[in-house]
């Protein structure tokens, strides 16, 4: 599985860890050092954060896709005379906002700064990039970039890959503590996530019709319920109240549509929403049911 992923995702090196959430603290704890300075998107996912508060690195968190803020905290760093090396760690799609990160501009300004980038792909791999290779796809193969492939999501097994530089998958394998002690992944798993790979490249045909449920979706929601299209599988509804978003939540899933409410902590106080979550599993009829559903419910909730 490891060397075929390598080759799939065009990186010198793939690690399988038993989980995606386990891969990103790994990461974040082992690869960082002391002195060095890591750059958190806010908005980046829990696994990140406990990541960079349990490493040796001084971390400090950036605006939401704010590449000048993420510049900011790097200048601000080396004039207080920082000289180790920075990294940066965002989502390359946001798992709750369902937007994207500014994968050019990041990835020009860790090269101006001789910083690193380690880019969660979990919601992007097998949907977005040429044969579903992620967001990051372009960038893979630099040697400075390491990426997070979850295998639980639209790969539909379980665990991650993770890719980078075969200097830096080397030190994981001999430095990386969640790594090293931890039960290797089930080789089943193993198994299905390998198949899952070539099911990528042989039936592109299943991202094209997620990518028009997705344009559906937005073009719904947007003429309904005056929502802005994410773009992506991921469309947050923001309510902002918990209750009302949790009652309109148990509302719709009576009516059979599997929408969840997000409250805090998972997201910021005062954004509690709705994430409507995008599958093969639905056609456009769904989709339309689903919109017109919300629309009554809002109505009354």
């Amino acid at each position: 599985l490891e060397a075929d992923a390598a080759a799939f995702f065009g990186a010198d090196r793939a690690l399988f860890f038993g989980s995606g959430y386990i891969a990103n603290f790994a990461l974040l704890t082992a690869l960082p050092q002391k002195g060095d300075l890591l750059v958190l998107d806010e908005l980046a996912h829990a696994s990140m954060h406990e990541g960079a508060q349990a490493g040796r690195a001084e971390f400090k968190l950036a605006a939401h896709n704010d590449v000048d803020a993420v510049e900011g905290a790097i200048t601000r760093w080396r004039a207080e005379g920082g000289t180790g090396r920075v990294w940066i760690a965002v989502e390359s799609l946001y798992s709750m906002d369902g937007d994207r990160a500014p994968m050019e501009s990041l990835v020009a300004m860790a090269d101006r700064h001789q910083a690193f980038i380690v880019f969660d792909e979990a919601h992007a791999t097998g949907i977005w990039g040429p044969d579903g290779r992620g967001l990051a796809a372009a960038c893979q193969g630099r040697d400075n970039i390491v990426t997070l492939h979850s295998c639980g999501k639209a790969l539909g097994a379980s665990g991650a890959l993770v890719t980078g530089p075969r200097t830096l998958c080397d030190y994981l394998v001999n430095r990386c503590r969640p790594f090293i002690y931890a039960t290797a992944p089930s080789p089943l798993m193993a198994v299905a996530a390998r198949e899952a790979l070539t099911i990528l490249s042989d039936e592109p045909m299943r991202r094209a019709q997620l990518q028009e449920r997705v344009a559906c979706a937005g073009r719904q929601l947007a003429e309904r319920c005056g929502v802005v299209p994410s773009g992506s599988q991921i469309q947050p509804f923001v309510i902002g109240d918990v209750g009302r978003t949790m009652a309109v939540a148990a509302a719709l899933q009576a009516r059979g549509f599997d929408i969840r409410g997000i409250r805090p902590p998972t997201v910021p106080e005062g954004t509690s929403r709705l994430r409507i979550s995008l599958t093969l599993n639905v056609d456009e009829t769904d989709i339309s049911a689903m919109v017109e559903a919300l629309v009554e419910v809002l109505a009354t909730a």
